[in-house]
């Protein structure tokens, strides 16, 4: 067993960190949400990534994207995600993919994959995203962040849980347009809500799908309830 992995012990057994190590996980979008899911599945162990988006950092993602800075504002965020993880686990299976998810090509980039993560920023994408995991089995973890407020749930397949959270006619906001305000620290703890619903997934631990874990950050309260 790595020497960096042996602080996960004994939260995780040791054979819960195999099946980590085996395990492929999606990453839809490496931005706001994207990055710290990058980060957290990495340093949990997660031995084979896969992460798709087609922007490059700019300097109004420096206020909550952890892998915006000064460096690497221009650069295509997918790729600066694998970098960073081969700062961190250099033997991790890491797969940057400077694509856009549609229609045409969820399937294909989900193939493989054991569970996804959304990090994405649109309703109409996670709906795409959704069907995608509906039609191939794959479990997917959503997430989103509004302002101090974020949400996390474990999806299964066909379970309507996106669709019940972003139904068909639900505006999507133009982000360049109507920029929604976002804190670094929501993204940051929406993205460990869903690590931890991952990896609880991939090592067999009892957890609930279809229940939404809320989050106020500023009235200092959470709740969670069953939508699926």
């Amino acid at each position: 067993m790595e020497k960096r992995l042996l602080r996960n012990l004994p939260a995780l057994t040791e054979a819960e960190c195999e099946k980590l190590k085996s395990s492929r996980v999606f990453i839809c979008g490496c931005g706001g949400l994207g990055g710290y899911l990058s980060e957290l599945v990495v340093r949990a162990g997660v031995g084979k990534v896969r992460a798709a988006d087609p922007d490059v950092f700019d300097e109004t993602n420096l206020n909550r994207q952890l892998l915006a800075t000064r460096e690497s504002l221009g650069r295509n965020k997918a790729l600066c995600a694998m970098e960073r993880a081969r700062l961190i686990a250099p033997e991790t299976e890491y797969e940057a993919l400077a694509v856009r998810l549609d229609e045409s090509n969820a399937d294909g980039l989900l193939a493989g994959c054991d569970i996804v993560l959304d990090g994405l920023d649109s309703a109409r994408s996670r709906r795409t995203l959704s069907a995608a995991c509906a039609r191939l089995g794959l479990p997917l973890v959503l997430g989103a962040v509004d302002g101090w407020l974020c949400h996390a749930a474990l999806s299964m397949p066909g379970d309507g849980l996106t669709e019940r959270l972003y139904p068909a006619g639900t505006a999507d906001a133009d982000a360049a347009a109507a920029p929604v305000g976002t804190l670094s620290f929501c993204p940051a703890l929406c993205a460990s809500v869903q690590v931890a619903l991952c990896v609880a997934y991939l090592c067999g631990r009892d957890v609930e799908s279809g229940r939404l874990c809320c989050f106020d950050l500023l009235g200092q309260r959470h709740e969670s309830f069953r939508l699926a």
